[in-house]
């Protein structure tokens, strides 16, 4: 996806029904809107899953962080 957004302007205007909300898993969920004209929009938002590792040096107080890791 090139925007950090997506926009419907198809749904403008329009009158809500009904607005149900579902977990699917643990990592994704739907919204589900019912509209007052007979039709629905649905969007499924995906969470993605990242790793994140440090290498830190222990002893007496607060660890160092050597280096932190990301995905």
């Amino acid at each position: 996806m090139t925007n950090d957004y997506l926009e419907c302007p198809e749904l403008s205007g329009k009158n809500i029904k009904n607005l149900k909300l579902y977990k699917d898993s643990a990592e994704r969920c739907e919204v589900l809107i019912e509209f007052t004209d007979g039709t629905s929009f649905s969007c499924a938002l995906d969470v993605q899953s990242t790793i994140k590792a440090s290498l830190i040096r222990t002893g007496i107080g607060t660890p160092d962080i050597l280096r932190e890791y990301l995905t």
